[in-house]
This record gives C-alpha cells, sequence and structure tokens, in this order.
C-alpha cells in the first residue's frame, strides 16, 4: 500500500467519521419531542384498552401495549374551558384563572376586524404561564390544532400570545359544534373549508384538516424539538362523520329516543362510533408519520380526553349503550368520578416500559411539571402539579397529599381525592336545597361506583377533606362561590 493512498484512505476515514458525528450529538443532546393528544367528551371507557366492547380503537389500543395505562387519572375540571386551562397552565381548579366555560360578553374591535363570528372564551391573562411558553425556553416549536377555548384572538388569551407559534381550528367552542365548518382559523387568518354549510354533512372534515396540519407540522419541524398539541373535537356533539366510516358500524343497533340540542343524525349509534373510530385512525397516520421521520424513539406521546361523556342523550349521544363511563357515577359536568376519570397513555420508546399499568392518582395539572422535567426546563412559579416522569419510569414516585378540583356549574361542586378517599360537596351555587354543600365520603378502592356515603363513619376523615378543600381554594372574582367566597 503506498504512503499516497494510506494518507486519502485516512482522510476519507475521519471525514466520514466527522459527517456521522454530529448527528450522533444531536440525538444525544436533542431534548424529546412532546405530543399530547386531547380527545373532546371522551369517556374514561371509550377505548378497547380501558374496556370498550361495541367501538373500535385499534391505534390507541396499540399505543397502551407500547406504553403505560394509567388507570386513576384525572382531567382538570367537568368541562372544556376550565379543564384545558388546568391542562395549560399546571394549576388545580381552586387556583386555575378559568373555572368554568363562559365568554367576555363584548368582542374587542381587533377581534372583529379579524372577521370572527363568535366570541369566543374567557381569556387567559397575559401573567398565565403556559406549557407551550415554558418549553419554548428550551427552543421548542409550538403547535395548537384543534379546539382552543381559552380566549379570542386579539385577547390575552390569544393562542399565538400564549407561546403556540402555529394556531389551526376552531378558536371558539361554538364554533366547534359542527365538525364541517364554513372556515377555519390559522393563526388570524381564516380559511375557507371547501363544500361545507355547516349542516350535518360537508365536504371538507375539520378532523381531516387536523391530521393533515399535524402531519405538516411534524414534516416541518423534525430537525428540531416540537411540542405539538392536538385538541381534538372528536366526539364531542354534533355527531357527525362521514359516511363512508359509517360502514363499519352498519349492524349496530339504534333506539328511538327523543332527539334534543345540536343537530340530529340519523344513525347517532353508529355515528358516535365512527367519529371515535376515525379519530383513531388518524391519530394512526399521525404516528406513522413520527415513524417514518425516524422520531419515535425521541418522541412522548400522550392521549387523553378533557372531561367525561355527554349525558341525557343529548344531540343523540348514549353513554348508557356504550357504557361510556365505566360505571362510574356522573358524567359530563359532574365531579363524581365518571365525569372527571379519563384515559391516559403514555408511550416513550426506552422510557417507559411497554405494556404497563399505574394506578396512581395523577391530574391535568401534573403534565406541565412532567413535560418540563423530560425536556430540562424549570418550571414556573405557584403551580399545583408534580412531575410524573417516575411514575413513568417505573420509579419511586414523590407522595401528594390530595388531588383538587372545583366547579360553580351544574349546582356548584367541590371534590378532593386522598389515597383511595373521595370527598364531594353538592349544590353549591344553590343553599335553598336540602342538605346543600354537605360533605360525601366515598372509599373508591371498595366502591368505585360512588355508591355509599360514609361520612357519618369516619369523621376524623371528613374533616382531612374539609381541611384540604380550604386550603386548595382561593376566590376568583370571576366564578365566585358564595358559600365560600360570600355574597359580592
Amino acid at each position: 500500500m503506498s504512503r499516497t493512498f494510506f494518507t486519502w484512505s485516512v482522510f476519507v476515514l475521519g471525514l466520514a467519521c466527522l459527517m456521522e458525528l454530529p448527528a450522533v450529538t444531536d440525538a444525544a443532546e436533542r431534548a424529546p419531542n412532546i405530543v399530547f393528544i386531547l380527545a373532546d367528551d371522551l369517556g374514561y371507557s371509550e377505548l378497547g384498552s380501558y374496556g370498550q366492547q361495541k367501538i373500535k380503537t385499534p391505534n390507541l389500543d396499540q399505543l397502551a401495549k407500547d406504553g403505560m395505562r394509567l388507570t386513576d387519572f384525572y382531567c382538570g375540571n367537568a368541562v372544556c374551558a376550565p379543564s384545558r386551562c388546568v391542562l395549560l397552565t399546571g394549576k388545580h381548579g381552586g387556583h386555575a384563572y378559568i373555572r368554568d366555560n363562559g365568554d367576555p360578553g363584548q368582542m374587542l374591535p381587533e377581534t372583529k376586524a379579524l372577521g370572527a363570528e363568535y366570541p369566543g372564551q374567557n381569556p387567559i391573562p397575559d401573567e398565565e404561564v403556559t406549557i407551550a411558553e415554558m418549553l419554548k425556553q428550551k427552543g421548542y416549536a409550538t403547535a395548537a390544532i384543534g379546539k382552543w377555548g381559552l380566549g379570542h384572538f386579539g385577547t390575552t388569551g390569544d393562542p399565538n400570545k400564549q407561546g403556540f407559534d402555529l394556531f389551526y381550528g376552531f378558536n371558539c367552542q361554538r364554533h366547534a359544534h359542527n365538525h364541517y365548518p364554513k372556515y377555519l382559523w390559522r393563526n388570524r387568518e381564516k380559511q375557507v373549508q371547501p363544500g361545507n354549510d355547516r349542516t350535518l354533512h360537508g365536504e371538507t372534515y375539520s378532523q381531516d384538516q387536523f391530521r393533515d396540519v399535524a402531519i405538516e407540522f411534524i414534516e416541518a419541524n423534525a430537525d428540531k424539538p416540537f411540542f405539538l398539541y392536538l385538541p381534538f373535537a372528536v366526539p364531542h356533539l354534533s355527531i357527525q362523520v362521514p359516511n363512508e366510516d359509517l360502514k363499519e358500524y352498519a349492524d349496530m343497533k339504534e333506539d328511538d329516543y327523543e332527539h334534543h340540542g345540536y343537530l340530529k343524525h340519523p344513525q347517532p349509534h353508529a355515528g358516535y362510533a365512527a367519529m371515535i373510530t376515525h379519530m383513531d385512525r388518524d391519530i394512526g397516520a399521525i404516528l406513522d408519520t413520527i415513524e417514518k421521520k425516524g422520531l419515535t424513539d425521541n418522541t412522548v406521546v400522550m392521549f387523553s380526553s378533557d372531561n367525561g361523556p355527554t349525558y341525557d342523550r343529548l344531540g343523540g349521544s348514549d353513554s348508557d349503550f356504550f357504557a361510556s363511563a365505566n360505571g362510574f357515577k356522573g358524567l359530563k359536568g359532574s365531579l363524581y368520578e365518571g365525569g372527571i376519570r379519563v384515559p391516559l397513555i403514555v408511550k416513550w420508546p426506552g422510557h417507559v416500559k411497554p405494556d404497563t399499568v399505574s394506578d396512581r392518582p395523577a391530574a391535568f395539572y401534573d403534565l406541565m411539571p412532567t413535560f418540563a422535567e423530560i425536556a430540562g426546563v424549570k418550571t414556573p412559579e405557584g403551580i399545583d402539579g408534580i412531575s410524573l416522569l417516575p411514575t413513568l419510569l417505573g420509579k419511586e414516585q414523590k407522595q401528594r397529599d390530595y388531588l383538587y378540583w372545583e366547579f360553580r356549574a351544574y349546582g356548584g361542586q367541590q371534590a378532593v381525592r386522598m389515597g383511595d378517599w373521595k370527598a364531594i360537596r353538592q349544590n353549591m351555587m344553590r343553599p335553598k336545597v336540602p342538605g346543600a354543600g354537605k360533605l360525601e365520603l366515598y372509599n373508591l378502592k371498595s366502591d368505585p361506583g360512588e355508591s355509599k356515603d360514609v361520612a357519618a363513619e369516619h369523621p376524623d376523615i371528613v374533616a382531612k377533606a374539609e381541611a384540604a378543600m380550604k386550603e386548595a381554594h382561593t376566590t376568583s372574582e370571576l366564578f365566585r362561590i358564595p358559600m365560600l367566597d360570600g355574597k359580592k
């Protein structure tokens, strides 16, 4: 071998090694991507992995096999906006800024100038720090695709002012009550949805748009860490789905019922099931994109729901037919288990052991500190959550005293979970109702359906629950509860 050839070979080999080094270094140093998928009004047991027998969810069931399934996980509140506020700001219902649905009453001139037709919800203020703002400290690209519900464009709750580079979808929750909208928002631009007139059927299904824009976002940001928040509008009413999806459930039994609220679907059972299966299929397409881009091993994927399933056959929904709440007491709007206990599936290859289950109680406000620890950033001051990363990694988890919720709507409610104990107070906004505000106590281990109030038998536990409720609650001028805060 000549010296010239040897020198040239060493040079080429060294150059090849140098060309490979940055990719290895980048993979080692790059913060994990985080994808959080949020269904809308999906019940605890509306996934196969959580016991569903009638609705097919193969992709989410596979996600559970590939990761961890949490059985005692809770949303932030019993309806949309306050639950999302808890999720994004890491504060429970006694400290969160938004504690109920509602709109500000008047639309700002800046919002009107954009052509907004719906008022949007009460906005979160500038001083609230969201998960997206927190992760941008680490250089994350951020997107929220689906339903927002925390303030319209031009307000302090504008998603682009709350840390999201891209928002696509429904800003106002009322706008999201039809899945074939005339337009969707891309940041502050209204984008017409072809073939839609906001009736039962149309040409452009919003859920498909959310899938496609999510895939575009992943492909555009594959070379940097990203936070992809997917607050889908499915399966919230109205029941709407492309007709071809109904074929899978053509034999599903339909019952006579008296329709009220939202658009009427001719096959509400089949339509509802098909909506969830359609969403599941879209999630599969998103996961396939992550895999094709070589990002699976460095991407944390989570799936949950914003609150429990719908009640009273509203809009054709039928939580009894699907056993949507797993036999738990209460549905959407209630702080009983059926209104707030939701699925949480977590996949992170090489970190979260596949096909595992945790029964550790946790809630939406724990996700902000969990994401912070995963990304290696500091959490904002004043949050209520604790990181669940030890649980996800199969390690010893810090113990907590209690989980807390409050909700002034649906009669006015407070709830606290302490280990296996669950305490709840009802009718706090209805002081003339007999027993208003009386504390009920249940042992969830022996009575998960909250059927036997044992408060009289455990005065010591009642005292602890009352102390926790008092400690956790702070007065909100926007969402006062007179029984706790006095009359204004």
